[in-house]
């Protein structure tokens, strides 16, 4: 078994078919969307494939050190770049022919007008050890 995050995004992947930003849905196409999430997830954790998912909101800041006693730099209070991270979902499955399956099912789920919003997801392995360093 090997684990993969799926990555959704609030924007920096290529455009979903059926993209019709989530704040412009109905209360109807949010529920069925979220609906279909935890059925997916719920799916999955009968097959021993699920580990856990989160979505996230657009907010954030990034951060970094500047030093040690000084307080910590903040950017933000918004994240500016296209790559900001709308949720995850991790999985174990046995190959990363599962792992895309998986993906496509999870980017069938639907959205305006309840049709299928077929969005990208980024798939991301998870490393099993520590890369070996050589000179």
């Amino acid at each position: 078994m090997a684990k993969y995050l799926l990555l959704k995004h609030y924007r920096g992947a290529p455009a979903a078919v059926n993209d019709v930003p989530m704040e412009q849905w109905t209360p109807e196409e949010l529920t069925a969307h979220v609906q279909y999430m935890q059925d997916f997830a719920a799916r999955l954790e009968a097959t021993g494939e699920f580990v856990e998912h989160q979505a996230l909101l657009p907010e954030g800041a990034f951060v970094r050190s500047d030093g040690q006693g000084r307080p910590p730099v903040t950017d933000g209070p918004f994240a500016e770049t296209k790559d900001l991270i709308a949720g995850w979902t991790v999985i174990d499955v046995d190959s990363y022919a599962r792992a895309l399956e998986l993906a496509g099912e999870l980017s069938a789920a639907p959205g305006a007008g309840g049709r299928p919003i077929h969005e990208w997801l980024e798939v991301r392995p998870f490393m099993t050890a520590p890369p070996t360093i050589t000179e």
